[in-house]
Order: structure tokens, then sequence, then C-alpha cells
């Protein structure tokens, strides 16, 4: 489980304007919030923040003022265009506390290539350690064959975790391709019948104009 720490400072001056004339200046305004403290109001260096949030689920303590608070990324906004970091919220975890979040799914493995593979759901949600958050959970598509789903009960969970989703929740899917493929076939021969069907009357057309 990463953990990184960023120095931040506190924010006095609120609204669009400051929150542009922060990001001029490489910072990001953010909240930390949670466990019944006040909200507080900082702003995070933009290039070590979006780093650090490269990382799914990373632990970030943040120092302000001499303090340091152990976060966890709730939310982050982006600009729709530009892609950079617009604003963050950050809960207060503590160690050994179980929170619940959402885990990038890795696939691996050979599985039937008659099919072709869908990613329903790239990610689940589980209830872990807030220090025990991994980055990535794997799961096997070995021996998956064409018409068949791999659901959110088949991913093998670390010691200690347990599904915070439907069980039955779908990650993959593999579709038969035989039956998309007969579809292409059909049109492909419909349009040379067609082609051929039209070729004789238009040189037969040909023919009689130079008559």
């Amino acid at each position: 489980m990463a953990e990184i720490i960023i120095n931040g400072v506190s924010r006095t001056e609120f609204g669009k304007g400051a929150a542009r004339r922060a990001r001029r200046d490489g910072m990001v305004p953010a909240v930390i919030y949670g466990h019944g403290a006040k909200p507080a109001h900082i702003s995070l260096p933009a290039r070590e923040l979006g780093t650090a949030l490269k990382t799914a689920n990373v632990l970030l303590d943040i120092v302000v003022d001499g303090k340091t608070e152990l976060t966890l990324p709730k939310s982050v906004v982006r600009d729709a265009i530009k892609g950079t970091l617009e604003h963050v919220d950050l809960v207060i975890v503590r160690r050994g506390e179980r929170v619940v979040v959402s885990v990038p799914i890795h696939t691996s493995g050979e599985f039937d290539r008659d099919g072709i593979l869908e990613h329903v759901n790239t990610s689940i949600e589980v209830e872990t350690e807030a220090t025990s958050i991994p980055n990535f959970l794997p799961l096997d598509l070995t021996g998956l064959v064409a018409g068949f789903s791999l659901y959110a009960e088949n991913i093998v969970l670390p010691a200690g975790m347990t599904l915070a989703c439907d069980p039955k929740m779908t990650v993959v899917h593999l579709s038969v391709r035989s039956s998309h493929d007969d579809v292409e076939e059909a049109d492909a021969a419909l349009a040379a019948a067609a082609a051929a069907a039209s070729a004789p009357v238009v040189e037969a057309a040909a023919d009689e104009k130079k008559d």
C-alpha cells in the first residue's frame, strides 16, 4: 500500500478567483475532513499531488502547520479539457480503521480466443483496513469459455478483505464471436450478389448507347 508525504499550506482565501490564483501558482485547492474534525481548507503542490494520484487509493500523509493527517483521496476534480487537477477532497483515516474503497481489476490468463472479451466493470468495491488497500486485484481468466462471465465473487480477495458490492456483479463477459462473424459474412455475401446482379444491366445499357 503506497503512502506518500505531501506538505501543504492553509488556505485563507476562497472562491473561484482565489482558486484560479492558487492553480496559477502551481497549487491545488483541497479540503480535509472526517472523524468529526472541522474541515481544513488547504492547498497542495500540483506536481507532487498529481504524481501521487497516479496510484489508485494512495494514502497521503498531509503535513500542514506542523500537523500530519493520514488521508485517503475521496473526490478528485479535473479540468474537462486539459485534465489538470482542479480540486481534491481528502478524508481522514486512522490506522487499523476499515474503509470501503473501489479497487481496479487486472485480468490475466488464457481464455477461449474464439470469444470477444468485454470488461463490464473495471473495479469492485471492497471493505478493508485503510493501510492495507491493494493497488489492484487480480482476476484469472484461465479456462473462460465464450458465452460465459466472471463475477465479483470469482475474485480471490486477500485475508481480511470482504466484498462491499453485489457478489453477482459481472466483471468480464466473453461474448460468442461466431454470431457476429455470421452477420458480417451474410452482409458481405448480399453486397457481392447485388453487385453481380447489377453489372450486366450496366453493360447492356452501355451497348445500347453505342448503337
